[in-house]
């Protein structure tokens, strides 16, 4: 503890607020509230004895902090939490990226459309949410049950979504104003889970039309209630305890995960399941609590109860805020949401552990298996592997491809013109000239752990002999595709990988052809392109080299008009209805 802080404890008001903890850097690494400021902050600095392992961690850290009074604890609460979802500081509970979970929202616009988004801001629009796997599945059925646009822009005619049925057209007047903010409002009550008011409505809108003689919008409104009853009938009754969400959780590993059940009307809505960081040492009570405050902070509460599998810290401060009723069921139906939202928490847990296992067992696990195979002295966690392609000699090219830690790592792969044997293939001198090139003049820190070849013992001693010029201690390999075999320098027989050891060496070796393959057509692809404007009479290399220039491919060029072909530099409108005809009388098909 510095001088600093010794001093600032000592003038710590007796105030409810909020405090800031800060590092050397003046970066924030924890806020918390409290209802005595000058109590709860000392606490930290105090003996330790009774601090959470990371709780001495963040302690050690500390170098400032600062102080925000406020006037109740209600009010502290609600500023933490701002501050939480602000700074997301490194030793808070925090859901995991809970700034990027997609909210469904309905635009204020004149005709609103439904559409999902990641920012909320005051726009007028009303937002639902936040989900996080289930957003687009809810926009499809939101889309089948209410045909409302989806249009940024009115076409001022009916488009394929109309005709259809899954637009209303309002641009082309097929539906009022009036008309079409009442199916608006039936889709907000839908998204809070009020289906029966829902039914109520359209039935007594669907009459309305009918008494009016009105019968095409009388069957809109059928349509659509048709979908809200079918959609009701798929969902699970549990029984009358009216609008709930009931809350479950689990702890496996160093995860935590939360589950909200829905439940409106008697019916479960559905479900949402959410990844906690920083909570594995806490409390099942301050866990709760803290994920309580940040995803009901972000949503606008529809339930009119929150069960919970345990007491929860702040309880009567957060029922004061979110303006909403907390129970711990201990029998009954309620109790059986409860039990079954922490059922699904530890399945979505179970399945993510075994989903990163298999992960782990093919990148850094397979790393580890080649290791031992190839007698490696390091683990290989930076592997690169070439490939060399061409068309009987022509625009020779070679790929380079990079994984770290059993994974492709895109950003550092690299492509190359072959300059030494354009016109007559010769693999063993294209892998020499690409080996140099690559490691000529790179840094020691950047060099690979491990050199994958694709080929056999030929390509293997056309590296080598670069490597080896070079003064480099690389141990470099070659995979011959024929029996999969593996070629190295200190064997004298090839090795025969098994296992993930294998997969991964294939990967590399795939992923390396795959790019070098992709590089060579677009250059041939390129040149053929080039190759048939120069078959168009009265165009040539500086002509070609101005369309491509401002067209920038020869489908553009294709398509262009013949004023948009003469503001090219150059072009004159013999040369330019030259280009117009070859192409029409070709049919040309890029």
């Amino acid at each position: 503890m510095n001088d600093l802080i010794e001093k600032k404890l000592k003038t710590l008001p007796e105030n409810p607020g909020v405090y800031l903890m800060k590092n050397f850097d003046g970066k924030i690494i924890y806020v918390g509230k409290a209802k005595i400021l000058k109590n709860r902050v000392r606490q930290y600095f105090q003996s330790n004895k009774n601090h959470s392992p990371k709780v001495v961690a963040m302690v050690k850290k500390i170098f400032d902090f600062e102080t925000i009074i406020t006037k109740t604890e209600v009010e502290a609460l609600i500023l933490e939490s701002n501050l939480i979802k602000k700074f997301r500081p490194r030793y808070n509970i925090l859901l995991k990226d809970d700034k990027n979970y997609p909210f469904l929202k309905i635009t204020s616009e004149k005709f609103p459309r439904i559409l999902i988004t990641r920012k909320k801001i005051h726009d007028g629009g009303k937002y639902f949410g936040p989900y996080t796997n289930s957003v687009k599945e809810n926009l499809q059925l939101l889309q089948k049950i209410f045909p409302l646009r989806t249009c940024k822009n009115f076409q001022n005619r009916p488009c394929l979504e109309f005709h259809i049925k899954r637009c209303l057209a309002p641009c082309a007047n097929k539906i009022s104003e009036e008309n079409y903010l009442e199916i608006v409002k039936s889709a907000e009550k839908f998204l809070s889970g009020k289906t029966s008011e829902v039914e109520k409505n359209l039935q007594e809108k669907m009459s309305a039309a009918a008494e009016d003689l009105n019968f095409e919008l009388a069957a809109k409104f059928r349509d659509i209630l048709l979908s809200i009853k079918k959609f009701s009938e798929k969902q699970k009754i549990i029984s009358d305890v009216g609008d709930v969400d009931a809350i479950g959780f689990s702890r496996k590993n160093s995860e935590v995960c939360v589950q909200i059940f829905f439940v409106r009307e008697g019916k479960v809505m559905g479900r949402e399941n959410f990844l906690l960081q920083n909570a594995v040492e806490e409390s099942d009570a301050k866990i709760l609590a803290e994920f309580i405050k940040q995803y009901y902070s972000l949503t606008k509460i529809s339930a009119k109860e929150i069960l919970l599998p345990c007491e929860i810290d702040d309880e009567k401060i957060l029922s004061e805020w979110l303006e909403i009723k907390f129970s711990k069921p201990a029998r009954g139906i309620k109790k059986s949401l409860v039990e079954m939202a922490t059922e699904n928490a530890e399945k979505f847990l179970s399945e993510k552990i075994q989903r990163e296992e298999i992960k782990n067992a093919q990148t850094l696990g397979a790393v580890e298996e080649l290791k031992k195979f190839l007698n490696l002295p390091n683990l290989p966690r930076k592997m690169e592997c070439f490939d060399i392609s061409h068309f009987q000699g022509a625009e020779t090219v070679a790929s380079m491809v990079s994984f770290k830690n059993g994974l492709p790592d895109k950003k550092n792969y690299r492509r190359f013109k072959i300059k030494s044997t354009e016109g007559k293939p010769d693999d063993f001198l294209s892998m020499r000239e690409v080996i140099f090139r690559r490691y000529s003049k790179i840094s020691a820190e950047n060099l690979p752990d491990l050199i994958v070849i694709d080929g056999g013992i030929g390509q293997l001693n056309s590296a080598l002999e670069i490597i080896h010029g070079l003064n480099l201690k690389i141990p470099v390999v070659s995979l011959a595709k024929q029996f999969e075999l593996v070629f190295t320098e200190n064997f004298s027989e090839p090795i025969k990988l098994e296992g993930q050891a294998l997969f991964l060496m294939q990967r590399i070796r795939d992923e390396a052809h795959r790019f070098a393959i992709t590089f060579h057509r677009k250059l041939r692809r390129k040149r053929n392109l080039e190759s048939e404007l120069d078959k168009i009479f009265g165009i040539g290399k500086i002509r070609r080299e101005n369309l491509l220039k401002k067209f920038g491919s020869v489908e553009k060029i294709k398509s262009a008009t013949l004023e948009e072909l003469l503001q090219v530099d150059g072009m004159n409108k013999i040369a330019a209805e030259n280009i117009k005809n070859f192409f029409a009388k070709k049919n040309f098909v890029i």
